[in-house]
């Protein structure tokens, strides 16, 4: 199945177009799970799918060796209103594809697939490479990559393809979002009767704004929480409001546990909360591990990422890396450089070349 760097290019982009070319918004990828597949068969590669997960393993997999998994989704988020392309339409124009998902995570994606091809009937590898294509990435949805772990086999390490301009994401924070709720007494503002819900939702939110945590990351910097949403039940002038409703977004680094950011709000705030999950938890991978060494042979550099990816939901060490730029990513006219696709290949084929 090893062919030629520049087959395997030709291919992925013709893939990534089709993929493009198909809604797959999160929990609606029913038709690019079809596409991948297709394109499975078309190389004779057999495979799975649970819900809209496709995986597969390569010819000569041993269940004694151990197993290195190549990761990206084909979910998207929904074009925004700032587009002057047609979102669903692939345009190759002055090096660049444009198309909702070509760069997030579209060209991680097919550049995997094109490096699991390159290895997939090798029997002389130290590693056994597995390759899965994720649903509802982009909502941290429960049927995507925890749905199709079970059916990977044992996973030693694994390569999560986000778009990081080829660098290392070595470290991610986490996400924890907290519904809270204070609580007062209702009355007649004309009179100062009741008890605020509103006042005291600010004097703890006040507290949110000013506190700083102790542990500082070198790779992520401080963990953050950050007051979004806030609401009374009251939308009358004159009535004191007897419930306020607000919401933390908590940005976690690896220094810290949910557990820990949960016992200090506890232990400051008057109002009641919960978090919504604590499934999105920091994760960080060793800088001596044999995927960030082989990276840092190859000239990468290593950072920590501000944003969450399917990275979270593994449990064991992951680097994240891929082509493409972040901050294209969920953009109007989103795009990705051709060669960025090619050196994409490139560089995941060597990486693994360096360690299986």
């Amino acid at each position: 199945m090893a062919t030629s760097n520049g087959t395997l290019f030709a291919a992925s982009v013709e893939l990534l177009k089709q993929l493009i070319a198909t809604p797959s918004f999160s929990k609606e990828e029913n038709d690019t799970a079809e596409i991948i597949c297709a394109f499975f068969d078309k190389h004779g590669i057999p495979h799975a799918r649970v819900g809209n997960n496709i995986y597969a393993k390569n010819k000569h997999y041993d269940i004694t060796k151990k197993s290195i998994l190549l990761n990206s989704h084909h979910d998207t988020v929904k074009p925004n209103k700032g587009y002057t392309l047609d979102p669903f339409t692939p345009i190759e124009k002055e090096g660049k594809l444009f198309g909702l998902g070509s760069n997030d995570a579209g060209g991680c994606l097919v550049s995997l697939i094109a490096t699991f091809l390159h290895y997939y009937d090798r029997n002389d590898t130290a590693y056994n490479v597995v390759f899965a294509a994720s649903a509802e990435e982009e909502i941290s949805g429960v049927n995507g990559i925890e749905l199709v772990l079970p059916y990977l086999g044992a996973i030693d390490c694994g390569i999560v393809g986000e778009p990081t301009k080829l660098e290392m994401a070595v470290a991610e924070r986490g996400l924890m979002v907290i519904d809270c709720i204070a609580e007062g007494r209702a009355g007649h503002a004309a009179r100062k009767e009741g008890e605020s819900a509103l006042y005291k939702a600010v004097d703890d939110i006040n507290w949110i704004r000013n506190y700083q945590f102790e542990k500082v990351s070198s790779l992520l910097g401080e963990s953050m929480l950050t007051v979004t949403v806030i609401e009374t039940e009251n939308k009358q002038h004159n009535v004191v409001p007897s419930q306020c409703k607000f919401v933390i977004d908590v940005r976690v680094n690896e220094l810290y546990t949910f557990d820990e950011i949960l016992d200090e709000l506890k232990n400051n705030l008057k109002s009641k909360f919960k978090p919504r999950t604590t499934r999105m938890k920091s994760t960080s991978i060793d800088l001596k591990h044999p995927l960030v060494k082989a990276g840092i042979a190859l000239g990468k550099g290593y950072y920590g990422s501000p944003t969450t990816s399917d990275k979270a939901l593994m449990p064991f060490p992951t680097l994240k890396m891929g082509p493409g730029d972040s901050a294209r990513s969920h953009t109007a006219d989103e795009y990705i450089y051709l060669d960025e696709i090619k050196n994409g290949i490139e560089t995941y084929i060597e990486l693994l070349g360096k360690i299986i």
